[in-house]
């Protein structure tokens, strides 16, 4: 972990990971965050030689900030709820249950679309690589780790290429390995700091380094 980093874009964050990486490199699969963590998880598996996929989980926005989360859903509904802030927001059950569902349309709405010209990578048995462009409060994360452990994976790698300190304990224990390029310990938090491009990826976009992925890794067969 370094003490200062400032990243040009995520694909360079990604080249950074990638050449700190020291794991097991046989049956790798990076499985990246969308849709900000794609460029990033581009850029590792290019360089290692792995496979790539696209995982859609997203967070529960909270009613009076969308911005800010009080959880996270992944595509086979894993919730994960911050048991601690969910008491001060006063939202009630129902509400919760219908945020989580429209959250869930929208990962399924991503899935598909992602999805259209590729099948899911098999992770059974796999050492993967889960990454995203950064982690804040990092419930996304730990909805794509549940359900990357209920897909019975060998080994689970989070690296991502900056994390408040806070989040980075909350995660550790519960992967193999963590990498975090740039470990913060400044409040407030926010992964755009740690970037001079970063710019919000269009659905486009990611299907484009989908392609471009499995294009380079064709003509490498």
């Amino acid at each position: 972990m370094r003490n200062s980093y400032i990243f040009d874009n995520r694909e360079q964050a990604g080249r950074v990971i990638a050449e700190l990486y020291a794991g097991a490199r046989d049956n790798l699969v990076v499985l990246a965050i969308s849709r900000g963590g794609i460029p990033v998880g581009y850029s590792i598996a290019s360089k290692l030689g792995s496979l790539l996929d696209v995982a859609t989980a997203r967070k529960l926005p909270i009613p009076s900030n969308p911005e800010v989360g009080f959880g996270a859903i992944a595509p086979d509904g894993s919730v994960v709820l911050n048991e601690e802030l969910l008491p001060k927001l006063g939202i009630l059950d129902e509400e919760i249950y219908s945020i989580e569902q429209t959250v869930l349309r929208e990962v399924h709405r991503q899935e598909e679309l992602y999805r259209a010209e590729r099948d899911p990578t098999e992770i059974r048995g796999k050492n993967v690589i889960v990454t995203d462009d950064g982690l804040a409060t990092g419930y996304t994360m730990i909805a794509t780790i549940e359900m990357t452990r209920k897909k019975e994976a060998a080994s689970i790698t989070v690296a991502v290429p900056v994390s408040p300190g806070d989040t980075a304990r909350l995660i550790e224990p519960m992967v193999d390995r963590l990498i975090v390029v740039k470990l913060s310990w400044s409040y407030p938090f926010a992964v755009a700091n740690f970037y001079r491009d970063f710019h919000n990826l269009s659905d486009e976009e990611v299907i484009d380094y989908l392609k471009r992925f499995d294009e380079e890794s064709n003509r490498n067969e």
